[in-house]
């Protein structure tokens, strides 16, 4: 399944994909989340991101919030293709 495209105000840092503050090591910080917890539990994380971001959105920074919703739940349809088409 291809991902959606979906524009960006243009930022000199990419504060969906890759914010800075996230990028400080070796490894994202999503990553070592990820690796820290089983797949159903990570399905979970991707979930309650996706909530948090689409509640809040007209409250506090608006498109962007919904672009890492929208980052979330691309996260999401990875890992659950993943985790349904590997128990077939």
């Amino acid at each position: 399944m291809p991902k959606m495209t979906r524009k960006l105000a243009k930022t000199s840092k990419d504060m969906v994909n890759h914010p800075p503050h996230y990028n400080s090591g070796e490894i994202e910080c999503i990553d070592a989340i990820q690796a820290s917890m089983s797949k159903e539990g990570f399905i979970s994380y991707c979930k309650g991101n996706i909530i948090k971001y689409l509640w809040r959105f007209e409250h506090k920074n608006g498109l962007e919030d919904l672009e890492k919703a929208g980052w979330y739940f691309d996260k999401l349809l990875e890992v659950a293709n993943d985790y349904y088409e590997g128990s077939k």
